[in-house]
């Protein structure tokens, strides 16, 4: 039924509960499974004055995508530890378009998703990944209750 699951994480406890679920489906369905992390662009003039300071075998990995490439390491360990392979997606930009670029570029038959954002007055104002997300996915959607 499902071939391709893509799960969204930005490190949050919230987040953990979804890659969680993406990889129970993952292994009941035989299926691959792409993580997804977004982050903001920072300046050139920050990425250069913090690695000014870093020793040289260090400097060249300061960047925007620090971060987020540690998060999907930790993600992607955990899908291996379950016996599964896994593919990474670092993204820059919104959350929800993340998520849903890289679900059409695998050709995803599903989106995981927590449900972090989709209560109280900021789902109205603001608007929410997983209501993003359900509203404009190329593909099948589960949202994860995880607050």
């Amino acid at each position: 039924m499902f071939n391709r699951i893509v799960v969204g994480t930005d490190g949050s406890e919230t987040a953990a509960q979804a890659v969680a679920q993406a990889i129970e489906l993952a292994k009941a369905f035989g299926a691959e499974l792409s993580i997804v992390s977004a982050y903001a662009p920072i300046s050139g003039r920050r990425v250069k004055g913090e690695a000014s300071g870093a020793p040289a075998d260090v400097a060249y990995e300061i960047g925007p995508r620090e971060d987020v490439n540690l998060i999907l390491d930790a993600a992607a360990a955990e899908v291996k530890a379950a016996g599964l392979e896994v593919k990474t997606h670092p993204v820059e930009g919104d959350p929800a378009d993340a998520i849903l670029n890289v679900a059409e570029e695998v050709k995803a038959d599903l989106i995981v998703v927590g449900n972090k954002g989709m209560t109280g007055a900021r789902r109205y104002l603001l608007g929410s990944v997983p209501n993003n997300v359900s509203h404009h996915a190329p593909c099948s959607v589960i949202i994860v209750r995880t607050t």
